[in-house]
């Protein structure tokens, strides 16, 4: 059925510029899930990412006239990286358009290769709606990141490598998810060659295009997509993409930004190298579907697709590693106001590594505490501990899974606001660059009394803010406008129990 598919691969010219890369064991995690785990390291192209095969398949194969003219492209890392080395190499005029968010180090690597670039808009889709427009008056040729039958063939040599480099059958291959190029390719392949490969499609629960495609029978466009992931962060799956994927891949799964950030730590430790969080999609969902389906000694392979991390993301991404691999646990626990019971509450925690403790006076009868601890066999002993405190006497929440209490609550711990009348909890994400904070708090301007404020930078493309107003019931409808009126991503957290536990 994807005979044409399959020649375009075999013929794709990706090693001008692409490496071959290795097929490499992970002993480790092979050990832990008793199955044989390999991943396919396009962290090592010269790019950090496949996306090189797919651009310079598809910028090698335009005409003189078109080369001479140049190409233009719209992507905020990986993309704009393999079509500006892709230009280099034939030395033909590229100009990338990336958004006004972009990393510096991103935008560096870019300007490495020799591209031109241009800063506009704060997302992708402003910055490839722009892009376009470029193409049109400059008479440039657009590279798509995904949607097009050279890029997709370009990809696919991915798997014919896989194939290839293995010495055994291959039970399932994970493949990384955003706008569908890669798996498009890698399963147009594969399912010609070895029909009895399983093709697994992982994407971020935040960004489930491919997921929510399949599920509609046709092609959604996401509402909005989280950006954790960014190099997967994508709203619409492609039309020639799912066309294809629709009928080849398997199964589709969703994994966490937990899940996430343990499959990073994974990889850097029987590898030492660091994946992108998009980058560690593939062995995110090895690890949830054996979990799953209880697979033993099957041989998986996942694709290692990238690694250009910002430095100061992996702060981040080490907090929540731990609760990725259900190795810590963030509880809420409430104690008597009285001598000798802080004491008590250690004891029952037993031997057990703490990770953070958090404690204030509240109130004279109870006080709350917020503790991380750790746990050395997952899920299992994080609920026989919260039991064990139960029986004790203790009222505990379990706030693991609670996105307040890991994004903020837990860095702001120290105190209820006292006589706060009419207080909302908002959390908040903007376009992370100079001076946005400012440009955000400028937003909000003075009508309604600002009772609580957390920002942190993760090293991210957005920032997040934890925030408190004071909005008297008779200003409802007036406050939902105002934020309608920000075009920014909010959620209102005032009913979560770590907020009224810690600080309402």
């Amino acid at each position: 059925m994807f005979e044409d598919y399959l020649k375009m691969i075999l013929r794709a010219r990706v090693y001008d510029v692409a490496r071959e890369t290795p097929l490499d064991s992970m002993p480790e995690v092979s050990r832990r899930l008793d199955n044989a785990v390999w991943l396919k390291r396009e962290d090592l192209q010269p790019v950090f990412s496949y996306k090189l095969r797919g651009a310079y398949n598809h910028i090698v194969s335009l005409d003189p006239e078109r080369r001479r003219r140049g190409v233009i492209a719209a992507s905020a890392g990986n993309h704009a990286q393999g079509v500006a080395l892709a230009a280099a190499r034939l030395r033909i005029p590229a100009l990338i358009v990336m958004p006004k968010t972009t990393p510096e180090i991103k935008v560096t690597a870019v300007r490495r290769h020799g591209a031109d670039i241009v800063l506009h808009g704060n997302t992708y889709d402003e910055a490839s709606e722009h892009a376009h427009g470029l193409a049109g008056e400059r008479g440039l040729t657009y590279v798509p990141p995904y949607d097009h039958p050279l890029v997709i063939a370009g990809q696919g040599t991915v798997g014919m490598e896989i194939l290839r480099q293995s010495s055994r059958d291959i039970d399932a291959i994970f493949v990384p998810v955003g706008g569908g190029g890669l798996i498009a390719g890698v399963a147009a392949y594969v399912k010609e060659v070895a029909p009895r490969t399983r093709i697994l499609a992982v994407e971020s629960e935040e960004a489930p295009t491919l997921h929510a495609a399949l599920r509609a029978g046709e092609r959604v466009v996401l509402p909005s997509v989280g950006i954790f992931a960014d190099g997967a962060a994508v709203r619409q799956i492609g039309g020639e993409t799912f066309r294809i994927a629709r009928q080849l891949v398997d199964d589709s799964l969703l994994v966490t930004n937990d899940e996430l950030c343990a499959a990073i730590k994974d990889i850097f430790e029987d590898t030492r190298a660091i994946a992108e969080p998009a980058g560690a999609l593939a062995l995110a969902g090895i690890k949830q579907y054996v979990a799953k389906h209880g697979l033993r000694g099957k041989q998986l392979v996942g694709i290692f697709s990238g690694a250009n991390v910002n430095f100061d993301r992996l702060r981040h991404i080490a907090e929540l590693a731990e609760l990725g691999e259900h190795r810590e646990a963030l509880i809420a626990v409430t104690i008597p106001e009285r001598p000798g019971s802080f004491r008590t509450f250690c004891h029952a925690l037993g031997p057990r590594q703490i990770t953070e403790f958090n404690y204030r006076y509240a109130d004279p009868g109870r006080a709350h505490v917020f503790a991380g601890v750790r746990v050395r066999s997952g899920l299992k002993e994080k609920d026989q501990l919260i039991d064990s405190l139960r029986e004790k006497g203790f009222e505990v929440s379990d706030l693991s899974a609670n996105e307040m209490a890991k994004m903020h609550v837990r860095y702001m711990v120290g105190g209820h606001g006292n006589h706060v009348e009419h207080e909302r909890i908002f959390r908040f994400e903007f376009p992370e660059r100079g001076g946005a904070l400012l440009h955000f708090l400028g937003e909000l301007g003075s009508r309604w009394n600002i009772s609580l404020f957390h920002y942190r930078n993760h090293g991210a493309a957005y920032g997040r803010v934890l925030m408190g107003m004071q909005v008297p019931p008779g200003d409802t409808a007036e406050f939902q406008g105002f934020l309608d009126g920000l075009g920014m991503v909010h959620v209102e957290e005032t009913g979560n129990p770590a907020y009224r536990m810690f600080l309402g």
